[in-house]
């Protein structure tokens, strides 16, 4: 039985939380890593979660969407949790992190995939760590052995590969945990609107160019879709998901949630996969 329902938000953070008999259980949104994108919305299986374009003022950029979750709708599954490619939510339980959807293996964890060589890193290189836009890369020089120490958060790095790219001995790799494609319909484009660009979390994504038509470089992009959610014409931005890198899961509310995220040829292809590893697992079992 639910004892209290409660909703507050501060300039940093958003926390809904429901208090029982022997548990409280807390829902927490980082607003400083939240960049307003769709993700989180899509995955909820319950609704729970709206995303509200800012308003705009005369002269200003737009500013990032605010993400807001229903508290009556919530149930504390976790799924919002385990999708955010920012990391950007966060689950707990009188206290202690849980994400009941990874525990139950109903629902995977979006796989964050940042592979470091240390051993091509010069003692005096900090392409990375400034490459960084999230402030997640600290490259260190441990005095005692000489060797280079580089610590990513991986937790909260969406994959946008910039890192990859700026360093100049190949020591990062990353996998992006989106792959997919934007692309902009100039017809339907608003004249003189540029809201996409604004709220872009990747610089140089999306920009204007000199006509004033908007222009994508997708090389950094990670399909989050903060753009189309500010885009006031319907179809002007076309966002699609071809497929997402996650943990393995075999579960009905993934394939629920890949629906809404990602295009059919990627659903079709999971449901695939996963009848043939039962396929297999079934020949296995009988001849064992």
């Amino acid at each position: 039985m639910v004892m209290h329902l409660t909703k507050r938000r501060t300039s940093e953070k958003l926390v809904v939380e429901r208090t029982m008999y022997t548990k409280r259980y807390s829902l927490a949104l980082d607003d400083q890593r939240c960049v307003g994108c769709e993700i989180c919305r899509i995955a909820c299986p319950k609704e729970a979660i709206t995303v509200e374009k800012s308003s705009k003022s005369e002269g200003k950029k737009l500013g990032k969407s605010t993400v807001n979750v229903d508290e009556t709708k919530c149930h504390f599954c976790g799924v919002c949790t385990a999708i955010c490619p920012f990391g950007a939510l966060t689950l707990s339980m009188n206290g202690e992190r849980w994400v009941p959807v990874l525990e139950k293996e109903s629902f995977p964890q979006v796989v964050h995939e940042v592979t470091v060589d240390e051993t091509k890193c010069p003692a005096d290189c900090r392409e990375c760590e400034d490459a960084c836009l999230f402030k997640l890369i600290k490259v260190t020089l441990d005095k005692d052995s000489g060797h280079v120490r580089v610590q990513v958060g991986t937790e909260h790095c969406p994959d946008c590969q910039i890192c990859e790219d700026k360093c100049p001995k190949g020591a990062i790799v990353t996998r992006k945990i989106f792959s997919g494609s934007v692309a902009i319909d100039e017809e339907k484009c608003p004249e003189g609107c540029h809201d996409c660009v604004d709220v872009c979390p990747i610089p140089g994504v999306l920009s204007l160019s000199g006509d004033g038509k908007v222009r994508i470089n997708e090389k950094y992009c990670v399909y989050c879709g903060a753009c189309r959610v500010v885009c006031p014409v319907e179809g002007a931005l076309v966002l699609q998901r071809f497929s997402v890198h996650h943990t393995p899961v075999h579960s009905g509310a993934w394939n629920k949630a890949l629906e809404k995220l990602a295009t059919t040829a990627e659903v079709t292809k999971e449901l695939r996969t996963k009848s043939s590893m039962k396929v297999r697992e079934t020949v296995k079992k009988r001849f064992s």
